[in-house]
């Protein structure tokens, strides 16, 4: 029978229970145990998709084509497995599917309530994640901190799930902080046993407690939580800050993390194999070189907003045993008479992707400075849009070349929506989403980097390249290295005969890994890399 694990967390947001969730994901994979990992999401957006970066930072896309939460991509990255639609849940989505059933008819005319039709829906979620990944263990985080209001039908539900597959088959870890007063030079465990006594309020004992520190805790501490929270002495398990969050799942099982799981849940598996893991993270901890890169968005006041980008980045470093410093370059600060200042020193530039006109011409000049000085450029989404308006300005001669998306008055527009979509459509989950093939030209940057000729990559856009420029660029020297199998999309172009200049339309950041970073990511790093000793 599935087995069932739900990690909340208390005292204050932000404490990484998604780390914590994934960490316990990956040591799991390591014992040959299938794991399939979820996030339920208390806010009433149907999904993170419509959603400012400022509030709530990149939104991962799966390969089904769901807009998640960027907690997904932890869990993808540490426990490699591919999640899908039922692996991210919000408010909204769940009174979105309620009200629908109750429209149709579905209740048979019965009051709808919070229990139990919105519970009963969320249970639904839960059980289906498993069933679709055919796991062995579900992770579920709830999101938020216990005592929110909103996220109490979520705690409901998940505690009637652990009375219908009964305790041997549920698991609560409840991750919490642990302050540290440096006036008395102490740590202090109140806030964690008031965050524990809500919880159990609430019907739900945790079995485990994660405290989450930066300062090494006193044994003291672990007894006194023991004790007045009802857990076991081997179920309180420090969580202390790290340099690297990728050394999280070797400091966890140093206490036994997965042991004390596997234990109670009644899981016999062997012990994880931590060799891998533990070489990849001596090889970030002993990197010998330094590259810069300069990431050019719009976004850069809230970093999470290209999380995905950021350690997708840091993993090619990594393979090249290099140390990735970003410089974070918000495009609009960047001019006409600073852009050559505020580029210099870079060893290559990276445009991320993004939406709306603000910085845009910051982005353009930034893609100008990379192929004027022969600088390594990586246009990911949005990025490969620059690259080909900079070039079609610069290069083929359309001076007001632009995006329907900036200038909707242009009369070149290089970039425009593509087919079934326009301003009148709902903005929510009407993008190009999710993974899709693309074939890849011989003798290009895209064929050296992949070493295949097909591919499918994961995407989040309304505009595409517009074809009706595809034949006054092609002889203007642009290289479009990447098609839709039926020839009709432009997925990649490239100037080919560069170390490395090119953008995807695509969204590869999404597949990288810390132990296999993505090809095009290596390329990158590898041409940044040679550039710096140039």
């Amino acid at each position: 029978m599935t087995k069932y694990i739900f990690v909340t967390g208390g005292v204050v947001s932000g404490l990484g229970k998604g780390i914590t969730a994934a960490s316990l994901g990956r040591l799991l994979k390591l014992r040959g145990i299938k794991v399939a990992a979820q996030k339920l999401d208390p806010y009433i957006n149907v999904d993170p998709g419509t959603m400012s970066p400022y509030q709530h930072g990149e939104v991962y896309v799966t390969e089904d084509g769901a807009e998640t939460d960027l907690d997904l991509g932890h869990y993808e990255r540490f426990i490699d497995e591919d999640l899908n639609k039922y692996s991210n849940l919000t408010t909204g989505k769940v009174y979105w599917n309620v009200l629908n059933k109750e429209r149709r008819g579905e209740y048979l005319g019965s009051t709808v309530q919070v229990i139990p039709h919105i519970t009963n829906e969320i249970k639904e979620f839960v059980y289906n994640v498993g069933k679709k990944a055919n796991a062995d263990v579900v992770i579920t985080e709830i999101g938020g901190t216990i005592g929110d209001i909103e996220s109490q039908p979520f705690i409901e539900a998940v505690r009637q799930i652990s009375l219908e597959v009964g305790r041997e088959n549920s698991l609560f870890i409840h991750v919490t902080l642990v302050p540290f007063l440096r006036g008395s030079n102490e740590h202090k465990s109140k806030p964690t046993q008031h965050s524990v006594k809500e919880l159990q309020g609430m019907g739900v004992n945790p079995d485990i407690v994660v405290l989450r520190c930066d300062e090494p805790i006193e044994k003291s501490i672990f007894e006194k939580i023991s004790m007045f929270c009802n857990v076991k002495k081997d179920c309180v398990i420090e969580n202390i800050t790290l340099p690297s969050l990728y050394e999280a799942p070797l400091m966890l099982e140093k206490s036994n993390f997965s042991s004390v799981v596997c234990r109670e849940l009644g899981i016999d598996a062997p012990k994880p194999d931590l060799m891998e893991w533990s070489a990849m993270v001596q090889r970030i901890k002993s990197v010998e070189k330094t590259v810069n890169i300069g990431l050019v968005g719009k976004y850069v006041a809230l970093r999470d907003a290209y999380l995905s980008v950021a350690e997708a980045l840091r993993h090619a470093g990594y393979y090249h045993n290099a140390d990735v410093k970003i410089h974070w370059i918000d495009s609009e600060e960047i001019t006409e008479e600073n852009y050559r200042e505020k580029l210099s020193g870079i060893n290559a530039v990276i445009v991320p992707g993004g939406f709306g006109g603000r910085g845009i011409e910051g982005m353009i000049l930034s893609a100008k400075y990379a192929r004027e000085n022969n600088l390594p450029y990586f246009g990911i989404c949005l990025g490969m849009q620059i690259a080909v308006i900079e070039y079609a300005r610069n290069v083929a001669g359309i001076s007001d070349a632009d995006s329907g998306e900036f200038n909707d008055k242009c009369k070149n527009k290089v970039i425009d929506f593509m087919s079934g979509q326009s301003d009148e459509i709902n903005k929510g989950g009407t993008l190009r989403l999710g993974a899709y093939p693309c074939v890849i030209k011989e003798g290009t940057t895209l064929e050296k980097c992949y070493g295949s000729h097909e591919i499918e990559e994961r995407h989040r856009h309304r505009y595409e390249f517009n074809n009706d420029y595809r034949k006054v660029l092609e002889n203007s020297g642009l290289t479009f290295a990447g098609m839709s199998p039926d020839g009709k999309l432009v997925e990649t172009i490239e100037i080919s005969g560069r170390d490395f200049y090119v953008g995807v339309q695509y969204h590869p950041e999404f597949k990288s890994r810390p132990n296999k970073p993505h090809p095009l990511f290596k390329g990158f790093i590898g041409a940044a890399l040679k550039n710096a000793e140039v």
